[in-house]
């Protein structure tokens, strides 16, 4: 099982997911769990695309932090 980085954002009038360590794997949803899943669904179904096309899977590498600012 591999553990792949996502980032969700605001996209106006619904949201927008993208998994840095698979350009082109994009996913959108009217509310959190629908993105989430879809995402999910799009992770799978990018992966296989892959598989099949003969090209390595990249590994898991980006890293999620947060930092504090004080404005």
């Amino acid at each position: 099982m591999k553990r792949y980085a996502i980032v969700i954002e605001d996209a106006g009038t619904n949201l927008a997911a993208y998994v840095p360590d698979l350009p082109g794997c994009v996913a959108t949803g009217r509310s959190l769990a629908e993105v989430e899943r879809r995402i999910r669904e799009a992770i799978v179904l990018h992966i296989e695309g892959m598989v099949e096309d003969g090209l390595p899977i990249p590994e898991p590498s980006s890293r999620v932090e947060y930092v504090q600012i004080g404005a």
